[in-house]
């Protein structure tokens, strides 16, 4: 299906949009991944700054250096030639300030071939979004839990739960769309708080993680939605498939079968003829 699959395009994206069509999206970090949600027409591929969790090992998002992003990132553009990539601005690439959100989102198209760059905050971070798209390149927002302010937001859990805590977040929504963010991801908000603010969208694409079902599309971390993620399973993520366990299952095997000796079998290498062979030891 994949081979004839059109280059997804911001036009098609709000097409789904205006036709009431989920957006599919999910992160992703490595080559093979990448190709295989291309095969299975993912949307949106995210190469989230996550990779700093699930690939890398650490407990937050903030080690993450910018050329480990690149570097992801360019592997699953290659992986996936027809999904509309976006990159993750790690963190303190864009904080600073507007120039250097402009340059390295600017270097991040320029050495990646991704499509959108995305970065966290609200209305504080609304003129790092005008800078970055009035430069050319199609941003997008992060509201509600955003991985990278964790310290300040008490860990890892639901943002906008009291009245103000969602107004505000209705507020950044409505400060980065009118920036010209062409999308706005909403993590872990309460489901109506994320419905209002689809509703009150206009020409900006909402997107759910863990947000409810109101949104344009939902995002699922793919190390959470296939099980390979050990340290937790977060709430708002649905096991598609446990891969988890099978990779687990067949490593067991691995190791069971080189230790007696069941593998290799004739048909896992290669010989030489008895001519060559006999040769061989003459030469010896």
């Amino acid at each position: 299906m994949a081979e004839q699959r059109k280059k997804m395009t911001l036009p098609m994206l709000f097409k789904k949009v205006a036709d009431g069509k989920p957006i599919t999206w999910l992160t992703c970090y490595d080559y093979p991944t990448a190709y295989l949600q291309e095969q299975a027409g993912v949307d949106m591929i995210l190469v989230g700054d996550s990779l700093g969790m699930t690939m890398l090992g650490f407990d937050s998002t903030l080690p993450v250096p910018m050329d480990d992003m690149i570097r992801h990132t360019a592997a699953v553009r290659r992986g996936a030639p027809t999904a509309w990539v976006i990159g993750d601005l790690p963190y303190m690439s864009y904080q600073p300030s507007v120039e250097s959100a402009i340059r390295n989102a600017g270097r991040f198209m320029a050495e990646t071939g991704c499509d959108s760059i995305k970065i966290e905050g609200g209305a504080e971070m609304a003129d790092r979004i005008y800078g970055i798209t009035k430069a050319g390149i199609p941003a997008m927002g992060h509201l509600g839990l955003t991985p990278q302010s964790v310290s300040s937001l008490g860990g890892f859990k639901l943002q906008g739960k009291g009245a103000v805590q969602a107004k505000k977040i209705i507020d950044d929504a409505k400060a980065l769309e009118e920036a010209g963010a062409f999308c706005i991801l909403l993590e872990l908000v309460p489901d109506r708080v994320c419905q209002l603010i689809t509703e009150r969208a206009n020409n900006c694409i909402i997107m759910s993680l863990g947000s409810g079902p109101h949104a344009h599309g939902q995002l699922l971390i793919y190390h959470d939605a296939f099980a390979l993620y050990p340290k937790f399973k977060p709430r708002m993520a649905k096991v598609f498939a446990d891969a988890g366990k099978v990779i687990r299952e067949g490593l067991e095997s691995y190791v069971k079968e080189v230790s007696d000796k069941t593998f290799p079998q004739p048909e896992n290498w290669f010989g030489m003829t008895d001519e060559e062979y006999n040769e061989l030891k003459k030469m010896l």
